[in-house]
């Protein structure tokens, strides 16, 4: 009899299991971006994790399919996992684009699936915050989308200091392409090419340019475009009735109302890598560079009609989780979990049980939570654990306690203490 070899333990690569410890950063990312999506206005919506094939090779070109997850179903349907929100939230809005009241501000935290190489920050699965304006060509709509992102990275504890919004505009390279004589039709390889750098050698990028169809003498041409280090220089280059550069300053302006001005920087390297993008575009990194972008998007206008609705404008975002929490333990430390607003109530020995499990029910019918523990403890050992959680209070119950009928109730973070009584109050109910 044949041996079975034993299961590995470990997940499928590139795949995440999410033990408690990686549990609290993850929900640290998550509760950021749900009140983010609150405090914005966004309207929260979700679709299948499973789409079809034809759309994402229609967002994103046949290639796709060697980059995600695809396979037929038993009935023969060309499927695939989804690798980004964008083509799904473009299919839910063409399929109901005559009933919707636009303009659309609309955010899902989606778990996506992408089959390429893994490197740090990047894995075959992530669950991915997209947050999205549909139907408003104003530059509002870029502010409002940034305003959420900044928000949630707030809400994460990322002081101010640890990160930048690198901003740019297709619209305003395409200004500038036109302006050394490259014709339109030539601008979709450029950009495809430009998005490279700093991943492939500039060697690599001038072949991928001449590849696409640039002469040769504009290979240098491009690059000392890549050199303009400021909108003021990009502006002298367009010309001041640039339409893309009025843009990118109402964007700045909006921002220094909003709050978030001194982290947006104008860098005209930021081009995204995806044919759908028509104008603005940006991408998050922590201030040192060491990780890939937070987070990128911009504005795409095109997108619906591609897959055949009505022309609409829109402009979103595509936030992951695993680069930020690269960027949160290198920042914040080891640590991911948060104080709640939760109690911890113990006891001492099994007498006191039924009193830890009263004042438990209790609370939490009075709308708190409370992680009771199901054994008896020494003191020292419970206020140790008490401490290394996520509770703010801690109530620990001994003999004394239940003779006299109250225990103290004490705030882990300043040490203060106040009673709290283990049997609910009795009401004197004599005429």
């Amino acid at each position: 009899m044949n041996q079975q070899q034993p299961i590995s333990f470990e997940p499928p690569r590139g795949m995440r299991d999410f033990y408690p410890e990686e549990m609290a950063w993850r929900e640290r990312v998550f509760n950021a971006w749900r009140q983010a999506t609150r405090l914005c206005g966004f309207s929260p919506y979700d679709a299948c994790v499973v789409e079809s094939l034809e759309l994402l090779q229609r967002k994103a070109g046949e290639e796709v399919t060697d980059q995600i997850y695809n396979f037929e179903d038993k009935s023969g349907r060309k499927l695939a996992l989804r690798a980004e929100m964008t083509p799904t939230l473009a299919r839910m809005v063409a399929a109901r684009q005559g009933g919707l009241r636009f303009p659309l501000k609309w955010s899902a935290i989606a778990q996506c699936f992408r089959y390429e190489r893994m490197t740090r920050g990047r894995k075959r699965e992530h669950y991915q915050w997209n947050v999205d304006v549909v139907g408003e060509e104003s530059v509002l709509a870029e502010a409002e989308v940034l305003n959420a992102a900044a928000t949630a990275l707030r809400m994460m504890g990322l002081p101010d200091a640890s990160w930048r919004i690198h901003v740019s505009s297709r619209a305003l390279l395409a200004e500038l392409l036109a302006g050394l004589g490259f014709a339109p039709e030539s601008h979709a390889a450029v950009f495809l090419a430009l998005d490279k750098r700093g991943k492939i050698p500039d060697d690599a990028i001038a072949a991928l340019l001449r590849d696409g169809g640039l002469p040769e003498e504009g290979v240098p041409k491009v690059f000392r475009l890549m050199e303009v280090s400021s909108l003021d220089e990009a502006e002298a280059l367009a010309g001041a009735d640039s339409k893309a550069v009025a843009r990118l300053r109402e964007l700045f302006r909006l921002a220094a109302i909003y709050g978030f001005a001194d982290n947006l920087v104008f860098d005209i390297s930021v081009i995204r890598g995806l044919s759908y993008y028509t104008g603005i575009v940006f991408e998050a990194f922590d201030t040192e560079r060491k990780f890939r972008a937070i987070f990128g998007g911009g504005r795409y206008d095109n997108l619906l009609t591609s897959i055949g609705g009505e022309p609409t404008p829109a402009v979103g975002l595509g936030f992951g989780d695993v680069v930020v929490q690269e960027v949160m333990k290198e920042v914040l430390g080891d640590c991911g979990r948060q104080r709640e607003d939760r109690v911890a109530v113990g006891f001492m020995t099994p007498a006191e049980r039924d009193a830890a499990v009263s004042l438990a029910a209790r609370l939490r019918s009075e709308g708190r939570s409370v992680d009771l523990s199901l054994s008896a403890q020494k003191p020292k050992a419970f206020f140790k654990a008490a401490g290394e959680g996520t509770a703010s209070h801690a109530v620990f119950i001994g003999p004394d306690d239940v003779a006299s009928g109250s225990a103290r109730l004490k705030n882990l973070e300043t040490r203060e203490e106040s009673a709290v009584a283990l049997a609910p109050a009795q009401t004197d109910t004599a005429p």
